[in-house]
């Protein structure tokens, strides 16, 4: 029984907590408000209170399982291997089934099914988002903040939508001289919208190492930000259109530079389409296929590393929470870092830590986001580094805010771009 559809489906995990609270020695949630409905224990009272019918599933009890990043730190913790993800997930699902959905999410994931009217919003907004955003001028990488307080604060540092989206400015095949192997990207929503440059850099990476690259015209959202909600139903809509898109061009092997979305063709396309008698294989099939960028370039292909040039940059690493715990991939990037020419490498305090982003969380919560994001700017500004790379388009975003609003000299990229950079920076040199 899937997550997704019952509650009941998470009475095993339920049964696997001893209430011990190691949760608490990790939990970014409780490390900032001190209460026990903050930590997974204490979640996992309030759904074993529900499952008796000692309580019911009000709007104040959802708003409390709302308190939670997903970061799964617990789930590391625990000595009881109990996966409190799956439970956050159940319950979630199950607060949208007995309240429905609020409102604004119910707009904005019926949006992101209706993928031509989406587009055609976004570059819109691209168009007049100066009418919402005030560009930051002494920054050359398009960051802004918003002009009027719409509940999140105006301090929040967003990067400013690209004024064509990827999909729109690169061909659907992108060619490569003698390719080994013919490649699908994903680009999810951030890169195709707003982080294009990684998009970019992951093609230019791709293609240096002989590798065709097909970036399908029908893809859209991974359905992570509806999922985490407990919009299943527009999570499947959207698992089943991605599945249709890729399984219509065909690859040798299938590539994200997103954690989220690295964690939805891994993992959550078979959860929500499990009971699908068209789309289960389909998802299967695609799942044993899906890398990380960076794994994809260290196990698969390998990258190629004569030719790289010398970038001099001295880096730490945030590892992002779906990447590291989520597909259990934080060496590759460090690997990746480790072989350019010029880079080193200063490991921060705590890489591991959740930045606070956590998609729509940091819209729910953004004084709680702030507070867990300030943690781990803090422990960034020990490094005396002057590049922050991670693997998540999200995590980037949340960074490059809490580095530019703690006046930090640092410059926020994916690796793969410091990788792109390198290949540059070498063929330069040859000339």
């Amino acid at each position: 029984m899937s997550v997704y559809d019952s509650l009941d489906s998470i009475n095993e995990e339920l049964h696997k907590c001893m209430k011990c609270g190691n949760c608490q020695a990790v939990c970014p949630i409780y490390k900032e408000t001190r209460q026990e409905v903050g930590v997974a224990r204490g979640k996992i009272s309030l759904a074993e209170f529900i499952l008796s019918g000692e309580a019911e599933m009000t709007e104040g009890m959802a708003e409390r399982f709302s308190l939670c990043t997903t970061c799964m730190a617990c789930n590391q913790n625990c000595p009881c291997g109990v996966r409190f993800d799956k439970i956050i997930l159940a319950a979630r699902a199950e607060a949208v089934r007995k309240k429905g959905l609020h409102p604004v999410k119910k707009i904005a994931f019926t949006a992101l099914k209706m993928q031509r009217l989406f587009d055609f919003g976004m570059k819109t907004g691209s168009v007049f988002q100066g009418v919402a955003l005030k560009h930051l001028p002494h920054k050359s990488d398009r960051l802004a903040r918003m002009r009027f307080d719409i509940g999140i604060g105006t301090e929040k540092v967003f990067p400013m939508l690209a004024k064509r989206p990827l999909r729109s400015e690169l061909p659907e095949v992108v060619k490569a001289k003698n390719p080994k192997m013919r490649v699908a990207f994903f680009t999810g929503c951030m890169i195709n919208y707003f982080y294009t440059d990684i998009g970019k850099a992951v093609v230019e990476v791709l293609t240096e190492n002989n590798i065709e690259v097909v970036i399908p015209r029908g893809q859209g959202c991974c359905g992570i930000p509806a999922s985490v909600n407990g919009d299943t139903v527009s999570a499947r809509a959207l698992a089943r259109r991605n599945l249709r898109a890729f399984e219509r061009l065909g690859a040798d092997a299938l590539v994200v530079a997103c954690s989220s979305g690295g964690t939805a063709w891994k993992h959550v396309f078979m959860e929500l389409l499990e009971n699908d008698p068209e789309f289960s294989a389909l998802a299967k099939k695609w799942s044993e296929k899906s890398y990380d960028i960076s794994e994809f370039l260290i196990h698969k292909v390998p990258f190629k590393k004569e030719g790289l040039g010398r970038v001099d940059r001295k880096v730490t690493y945030h590892d992002p929470c779906h990447l590291n715990r989520g597909q259990g991939i934080n060496k590759e990037p460090r690997e990746i870092l480790k072989s350019i020419p010029g880079v080193e490498l200063i490991e921060m305090k705590e890489p591991g830590r959740c930045c606070g982003m956590a998609g729509s969380f940091s819209l729910v919560h953004p004084d709680l986001s702030v507070k867990i994001s300030d943690r781990k700017i803090a422990d960034i500004s020990q490094t005396q580094t002057n590049t922050v790379a991670t693997g998540c388009p999200a995590c980037r975003l949340q960074l490059q805010s809490g580095v530019e609003n703690a006046g930090i000299q640092e410059q926020v990229m994916h690796t793969v771009q410091i990788l792109a950079e390198s290949y540059r920076a070498g063929k330069k040199g040859s000339k």
